[in-house]
């Protein structure tokens, strides 16, 4: 399953949902959009779900896993609304997920934050991902299983692949090329932006670090 957090994005979520419903089925997390977000992802046929209150990023992919792993899928595949990520490229993960890998992780062609980049070295040096900021990952449901949750500390969707890493799971990183997106970035800019990618890290270094004992291998 594909699964599509989105928050406002009525002009972009149509043509991802087309592109994408192709390669699986769709749930569409519509994160209490005031415009037609939800309307348009429906009517090219995504799964909607639709939130009562917003719950950013973080939420709205956590409420899209509970709904693919409800409906049986074997793996997820998480990708973002605003269009930055062709669909045309979701084979390409599907292809490492049936050849083996537990998750795999996009590596964008650019990154737009300081922040980011140092995530992307510290990624690469600790836990072998490459890009653990991007928002385009598949993975298989097993991992989120032995987990129990996608997100527990708003980590911008990186801890349930840092958690697979610390556990030795099968990561594998493909280079993605990312498109322009419509319309301005949900996820802010300056310096409220660089300090919640900030955050994430250090939580993904220091509190996800102690509370991996005892996970099911």
């Amino acid at each position: 399953m594909i699964v599509i957090p989105a928050f406002n994005e009525a002009a972009a979520i149509g043509r991802v949902v087309e592109g994408a419903r192709g390669f699986g089925t769709v749930v569409v997390v519509d994160d209490a959009s005031t415009d037609a977000t939800a309307a348009v992802a429906s009517a090219h046929g995504a799964d909607v779900v639709r939130l009562a209150g917003n719950s950013g990023y973080d939420g709205a992919l956590q409420a899209g896993v509970e709904r693919a792993h409800a409906l049986k899928a074997g793996c997820f595949l998480t990708m973002d609304a605003d269009g930055q990520h062709d669909p045309d490229l979701i084979p390409m993960f599907l292809e490492r997920v049936n050849a083996g890998a537990d998750v795999v992780v996009g590596i964008r062609d650019r990154f737009q934050r300081f922040s980011e980049w140092l995530f992307s070295v510290a990624g690469r040096a600790l836990w072998g991902i490459a890009d653990p900021l991007c928002g385009m990952k598949c993975y298989r449901m097993r991992v989120y299983e032995d987990l129990g949750h996608f997100d527990a500390y708003r980590s911008i969707g990186t801890e349930l692949a840092i958690f697979a890493a610390r556990n030795g799971r099968r990561i594998e990183n493909i280079s993605i090329h990312t498109m322009p997106r419509r319309g301005p970035s949900r996820f802010g800019a300056g310096w409220r932006a660089n300090r919640r990618i900030l955050r994430a890290l250090v939580y993904g270094l220091v509190v996800r670090g102690r509370n991996d004992a005892g996970v099911k291998r």
